[in-house]
């Protein structure tokens, strides 16, 4: 079985060791150590990157006690160093013992317990066995966190027997058995865990919820620590005082700024939409009077180039308010588009009629109602020639 150094030093970064296996695996080599101080995908942490023998370690995984490295070369048995990626195992350590912390920190404020954690690239997540957390209950939680990360506590390793496990107050029951290795923070949680850890508090930075949502009957909660936190309030502020600045307004009035500019929007939507129909019953009206007058009653045929095919519908059906009125209209896009609507007075059905003419052009398709029908999926050049057949249709 590989010796694991991480978990006697979370700080080693460079180490020497021997090739004891290696083999082919797909389109990598995978290889085991005697000891290694990289770091397997386990408990909602994942793998430590960095080199063997300045081979690019792409994957790191246990199996069956041991620790297989898949690296992008050939290594052969025989002594290595190894290189751990530091700034991904400071990140690491520091979302990790943070999310101790503040698991803690839930359960002595809300009572909620932790079910799971995932660390992520960007952010790190947990899951509460409660339904739901207000806005006060969440600045209560952080702020006993931060002030955990303040005092600096010691973050201690230690390994407890099976008979110690139940009277040890544990945050909650180890899912091994045996020798159970757990992670304290002093006088605050008590962790069964094998992942890596800070030495103290401090260095964990500050602990901040970026959002929490309910998912069935949980709460999930997304959450950054020390570089992570600090990179995310750099690029807020930044997006902040560049908001403001382009409003020429202090930051402290973005807020109002932007409650007062939305409000101006749906005003200018509301006034937008009243013109819009003003101005599709004025079109109307004037397609009304240069419409195909039959005995008693008329057709309008029009076909639009770059028109939005759900603004001529609309128009089909303004016209078509009027009694004796049947409205032929295309839409001229990428691809056709068809619209024919009839007044309620009147007996031609549109549906039938449009069937009829897709499959004598032999392009295109749909149908609808009696009183409203309309198709596409015909080459826009065929928009024209159908309606033509339309009307044709019609006055014969």
């Amino acid at each position: 079985m590989t010796v694991h150094l991480y978990h006697s030093d979370a700080y080693l970064c460079t180490f020497d060791a021997h090739v004891v296996r290696c083999w082919s695996l797909e389109d990598r080599n995978a290889v085991v150590l005697d000891q290694t101080a990289f770091y397997p995908t386990s408990g909602g942490q994942p793998h430590d990157i960095g080199t063997i023998n300045e081979m690019s370690v792409v994957d790191v995984y246990e199996e069956n006690g041991d620790i297989v490295h898949l690296i992008t070369g050939n290594l052969p048995l025989g002594s290595v160093r190894g290189q751990i990626d530091w700034q991904r195992r400071l990140d690491h350590m520091q979302q990790h013992t943070g999310q101790h912390i503040l698991s803690q920190a839930f359960l002595a404020e809300t009572g909620a317990q932790t079910l799971s954690f995932h660390l992520g690239k960007d952010t790190s997540t947990i899951d509460l066995n409660t339904d739901h957390l207000s806005s006060e209950q969440m600045t209560r939680v952080e702020d006993r966190a931060n002030t955990i990360v303040l005092q600096n506590r010691p973050v201690i390793i230690r390994s407890l027997t099976q008979e110690e496990v139940p009277t040890a107050g544990l945050r909650k029951p180890p899912s091994v058995k045996g020798t159970v290795r757990v992670v304290a923070v002093e006088d605050f949680d008590l962790s069964a865990c094998g992942g890596t850890h800070l030495k103290s508090t401090g260095e964990t930075g500050m602990i901040f919820v970026r959002r929490w949502e309910r998912q069935h009957k949980k709460i999930r909660v997304e959450f950054l620590c020390g570089w992570r936190a600090l990179r995310d309030h750099r690029q807020k502020n930044n997006a902040i005082l560049h908001l403001a600045q382009s409003f020429s307004i202090g930051e402290w009035e973005l807020l109002e700024a932007v409650e007062r500019l939305q409000a101006e929007v749906q005003s200018c939507h509301r006034s937008l939409k009243t013109l819009r129909e003003q101005a599709l019953d004025h079109e109307a009206r004037s397609l009304l009077s240069e419409a195909h007058p039959q005995d008693h009653w008329k057709i309008v045929v029009k076909a639009f180039e770059g028109r939005d095919p759900q603004e001529v519908r609309i128009l089909a059906l303004r016209l078509v308010h009027e009694e004796g009125v049947v409205a032929l209209l295309g839409a001229v896009n990428d691809m056709g588009r068809l619209f024919f609507a009839r007044s309620s007075d009147l007996p031609m059905d549109m549906g039938e009629l449009l069937r009829e003419t897709c499959e004598a052009i032999g392009s295109g398709g749909g149908g609808g109602r009696a009183n409203l029908a309309q198709g596409g999926g015909l080459p826009s050049q065929e928009v024209y020639g159908a309606l033509a057949l339309a009307l044709q249709k019609l006055t014969s």
